[in-house]
């Protein structure tokens, strides 16, 4: 059973959040092309800012301004989105202070515990949390579980996925806004490092 009604909202829900899935891709591509896609990036993000600062003024650019409103949510209103500004620069400060091998944690932690937890949550959370402002029990337990596997995956430890879960499941609850893009993959990079470097798995 899905709790929420309005079907408009929950579209806008899975199209931003699928831009956090797929930025799962972004640790490959920096493997074989580091400086590239950097600054490829860079260029995006820069367009992108200039397009927002361009549609406050009523000045539409093409296919950029259509994914903005797309995304956008009704808090959103009036203002420049900045979840996907936040998104790319948490990912590639942490792929910059980190080496690949911890950062890509971070960044799955992101794209798959930060993203399934706002959209599970949304879907099916029907008992919030308390203080978490909104966000649901089975919202974090989604988090818990996309970080586990993917972080199991990287490292195949058990007990080093499972103290990485937690940590993310805990910030993801925090009232962060859009600026958990930025400390969820640096945090949780250097959490994931520490513990390997402690587990003796590096």
């Amino acid at each position: 059973m899905i709790f929420i009604n309005d079907k408009r909202t929950i579209l806008k829900e899975v199209f931003r959040k699928s831009i956090h899935l797929c930025s799962a891709f972004v640790p490959l591509l920096l493997k074989y092309a580091y400086w590239p896609v950097t600054i490829a990036f860079g260029l995006i993000v820069t367009l992108y800012l200039i397009s927002e600062c361009l549609r406050l003024k009523g000045i539409h650019l093409p296919l950029i301004s259509l994914v903005t409103e797309t995304a956008a949510r009704k808090n959103d209103d009036g203002k420049i989105v900045l979840g996907p500004v936040t998104l790319v620069f948490g990912i590639f400060i942490a792929s910059f202070l980190l080496p690949l091998e911890y950062a890509r944690v971070g960044i799955y932690s992101l794209a798959f515990g930060d993203g399934l937890a706002s959209l599970v949550g949304r879907m099916f959370g029907k008992t919030k949390l308390p203080y978490g402002e909104g966000k649901s029990f089975i919202g974090s337990l989604a988090c818990f579980c996309a970080v586990f596997c993917s972080t199991f995956i990287v490292s195949g430890s058990a007990e080093v996925s499972l103290l990485v879960a937690y940590v993310t499941m805990v910030v993801e609850v925090l009232p962060l806004g859009d600026f958990d893009n930025l400390i969820i993959p640096v945090s949780m990079g250097f959490w994931f490092m520490l513990l390997c470097k402690w587990f003796g798995l590096s």
